[in-house]
């Protein structure tokens, strides 16, 4: 697999793998399947597991260090529910955790959706072997649909195992460690059957607020850890707005009656090559870094921008919601508690927030 970069795997991380979800409750059934998905995926998570060791055994005290002070912080001071996640420690020889299967229609944004047990339907399927997503690609394009594949580094299995840490993390810087493992105690603090675009946002809008606040309480605003994350957070957000600029005007073309489907595709590459003449044009005035100038190389379709649809509200709902709270993070994440598989879960978190401010 190509070596990931802030391009192609926009976030590296996903909230959820849904297969290990249900492996212990269906081994036993796939084990008379020589090709089951679950039975393959399962295994290989279940010897992660039991291949892991107490964090203190990592033999890197400073990481041991940084790893409790950010769940100390998770907990005790923003709320999430205390757990053993991240309390144990797993030596891996790569990179990266899991390759995930994205897929969506090529002339719309229509996502591709897996059924699992227990979780249902999900947008994505995981898997450890990269050639096995590989596989899983080539059967997607023969049923013409847009396929994308990204290494992420980290998920939550929602309290069915205790989630270890791997041995690439310990090259994160604090802020990026403390996205991480923010955003995955989100999800095991808080998850609506269901509501897969609400469970991504909130943790996506909390993980990288909560990890700022970290890093300027622990390292202060003047610190270079600071500086590296504001600057992240930055480019990150000024890139999303520009996926989100080209979203909308393949939106526009997605919902032209008048257009036939091979009139579609064929106009949807024009806007993307027109998107990646601008990017290059505009990147001086847009970016202080150089971690997004491989944008115009990557082969941009709608499973790639789905992700996006997917991960990052275009309404500003939490960021609004967040200011309204008075900037309480805490308080959010007491709300969010509060919400129930019933109803819409935005309206249901407004409601917690404005009674907790009451």
């Amino acid at each position: 697999m190509k070596k990931r970069n802030s391009i192609i795997n926009f976030r590296n991380i996903i909230s959820y793998l849904p297969v290990l979800l249900a492996a212990i409750l269906i081994l036993s059934f796939c084990g008379m399947f020589s090709g089951c998905y679950t039975l393959k995926q399962g295994v290989t998570m279940l010897k992660y597991i039991n291949s892991s060791v107490p964090l203190e055994q990592s033999g890197d005290d400073e990481f041991i260090r940084l790893v409790t002070d950010i769940r100390t912080f998770a907990i005790e001071e923003l709320g999430l529910v205390m757990s053993r996640n991240y309390t144990t420690y797993v030596k891996i020889d790569r990179n990266y955790l899991a390759a995930i299967v994205s897929a969506s229609a090529k002339d719309s944004f229509k996502r591709h959706d897996w059924n699992f047990p227990v979780v249902g339907k999900m947008p994505y399927k995981g898997f450890f072997d990269i050639e096995d997503a590989r596989k899983e690609r080539l059967k997607l394009e023969k049923k013409d649909l847009d396929v994308w594949i990204r290494a992420v580094d980290g998920f939550s299995t929602l309290g069915w195992f205790k989630d270890p840490l791997y041995s690439y993390m310990r090259d994160y810087s604090p802020g990026r460690l403390a996205d991480l493992i923010i955003h995955e105690l989100v999800h095991a603090t808080v998850f609506i059957t269901g509501q897969v675009k609400f469970n991504e946002e909130l943790a996506e809008f909390i993980g990288s607020e909560g990890a700022r606040q970290y890093i300027e309480k622990r390292y202060g605003k003047d610190s270079k850890e600071y500086l590296e994350i504001s600057s992240s957070d930055d480019d990150n957000r000024n890139y999303v707005e520009f996926i989100q600029e080209l979203i909308a005007e393949l939106e526009i073309l997605y919902s032209d009656e008048n257009v036939n489907r091979e009139g579609k595709l064929t106009e949807k590459e024009k806007i993307i090559n027109a998107a990646k003449e601008r990017f290059i044009r505009e990147y001086e005035s847009r970016f202080s870094s150089d971690n997004y100038r491989g944008f115009p190389d990557v082969p941009v379709n709608n499973a790639y921008l789905e992700l996006y649809r997917l991960y990052y509200t275009e309404d500003n709902f939490f960021t609004d919601l967040y200011k309204r709270s008075g900037s309480d993070l805490r308080a959010v994440i007491k709300a969010a508690k509060a919400i129930t598989k019933k109803g819409n879960p935005r309206e249901q978190l407004e409601r917690a927030l404005l009674q907790e401010n009451l």
